[in-house]
């Protein structure tokens, strides 16, 4: 990367009954960027392993891509990336798929 300014995500990674990691990646950081912007990025250059869930990138319509940034449970396509290190994690009270994705629908409303 070149001097341009970067952000750094501690991605949380791992699905059930594997040992949990993080993993740090650094992404170019422009203002207005969103954390989703930059997982997205994670995904096309560094490591298309990251699994995330997103349906849209239209100011959280779909509900889709929510986590925790910092422990605050945010949506990934409007919480702001910031020129520093920000942890992101899966929401802590649903049941884990891997890295980032989280089982949403009620156990009733799965296919």
């Amino acid at each position: 990367m070149s001097t341009a300014m970067k952000a750094s995500l501690r991605v949380s990674r791992g699905a059930p009954g594997e040992d949990k990691r993080s993993e740090l990646f650094e992404v170019p950081y422009e203002p207005g960027q969103s954390v989703l912007d930059a997982l997205r990025w994670i995904r096309a250059q560094r490591d298309p392993t990251l699994a995330i869930r997103y349906s849209c990138t239209s100011a959280n319509t779909c509900k889709e891509c929510m986590l925790l940034v910092d422990g605050k449970t945010v949506y990934a396509c409007t919480a702001r990336l910031e020129p520093r290190e920000m942890k992101v994690e899966p929401l802590a009270n649903k049941a884990l798929i891997r890295d980032l994705v989280t089982e949403i629908a009620p156990p009733d409303e799965r296919l």
